[in-house]
């Protein structure tokens, strides 16, 4: 059976959800279903003597939906570390008399899913639903998926920190129990102030991380999943950045500017640069360390000697997919760095995975 967490908003498993769906209700208009599979034949294959009638409204993909400035009245960037190809939700009529709107996600329960790139539609279907009718959100078990979803959204709408948005979950259903990946990125979640903030550093991480793991699987990574040029966003530091830019929440002044010391080319800015914590300096490096030499194993007497960077849609080797390789300007073709899937180890002794690596003694840095 759902169990009711707020007005209108239902939380269960799929027994609930196929009960809905086969017989109808009197509460429940919505549903949201964050199963392996969005498809509607995924009750019939849970339970053969399921069946359960369905007429489609649309797919959309991650493309679709990067694409459509229109998608919830903004134009911000939607960019995504999902695969561009990848079904972002389904939609459909199912059910008794097909009078259910069914939103389909697909997300599996392991601690590596990528959670955060489906918040949003999430979040925003059910505010839609309850103000239209209830909405039941379900999962296989209604103990991860489901639940990180009505947290994230609980969070959202009562401004309440990951800890507090569970624990009022659990006084409506006391077993849901997110898994500790969706935990994580509920936390990103909170930090970034309930919104997944794709111009954050926190986000730029996390992707960066989600596309390292999807590399080292095999698989294919889609340039347009790197972070814009901004020698051709931003060629003068006195002009006014594009779409793609102007998100930022660092103005012009603020921000940092790295171009290449041999021509000036800009290469990156200071939002595309991925800060990381100190490593313990020579101690880091065990063929160097310097057994009376204590006092150099500080790290704050070390400054890094480069910065690490989001992939940026200049680096031609890394679009070609390599896995490692050397960095160079495109404008004059002077090296800048490296870059590593794998990892590179900074000179401060923290190691940096995925890692694209710019040298500071290759780079003019000012605010202008």
């Amino acid at each position: 059976m759902p169990y009711l967490v707020r007005e209108n908003l239902f939380i269960g498993d799929i027994a609930s959800a196929a009960d809905v769906l086969q017989n109808g209700s009197n509460e429940i208009t919505r549903i949201l279903s964050v199963v392996s599979s969005a498809s509607i034949s995924f009750f019939s294959d849970w339970r053969s003597n399921i069946s359960i009638n369905a007429k489609e409204i649309c797919k959309v993909s991650v493309r679709d939906f990067e694409s459509d400035d229109s998608y919830g009245g903004e134009s911000d960037d939607r960019r995504t570390s999902l695969s561009p190809d990848k079904l972002l939700y389904a939609m459909e009529y199912a059910g008794k008399d097909l009078k259910c709107l069914r939103m389909a996600v697909p997300l599996r329960d392991t601690e590596n899913q990528n959670l955060l790139d489906y918040l949003n539609v999430c979040l925003d279907f059910i505010e839609k639903s309850r103000n239209e009718g209830s909405v039941l959100i379900h999962c296989f078990a209604g103990v991860s998926r489901s639940a990180a979803i009505m947290t994230a959204y609980l969070m959202r709408t009562e401004q309440l920190s990951q800890e507090d948005a569970l624990e009022s979950l659990r006084e409506s259903c006391e077993f849901v129990c997110p898994n500790d990946g969706f935990l994580d990125q509920l936390k990103m979640f909170e930090v970034m102030g309930f919104k997944v903030d794709h111009s954050s550093i926190i986000y730029k991480r996390f992707r960066l991380k989600v596309l390292g793991d999807s590399y080292n699987r095999g698989e294919v990574i889609d340039s347009s999943k790197f972070a814009a040029d901004p020698g051709i966003l931003l060629p003068k530091a006195n002009v006014s950045a594009p779409s793609e830019i102007e998100s930022s929440s660092l103005s012009l002044v603020d921000r940092k500017f790295y171009r290449c010391k041999k021509c000036h080319r800009l290469v990156a800015l200071q939002e595309n640069a991925l800060d990381h914590v100190p490593g313990e300096g020579e101690n880091s490096f065990g063929w160097r360390r310097r057994r009376h030499a204590c006092h150099l194993s500080k790290p704050e007497e070390f400054e890094c000697s480069s910065i690490f960077v989001e992939p940026l849609r200049w680096m031609k080797l890394v679009e070609e997919g390599a896995l490692e390789g050397k960095l160079f300007c495109n404008n004059c073709e002077g090296r800048l760095g490296c870059f590593n899937w794998s990892g590179i180890q900074c000179s401060c002794g923290s190691w940096i995975k995925p890692a694209f690596q710019l040298h500071k003694s290759k780079l003019d840095i000012s605010r202008v």
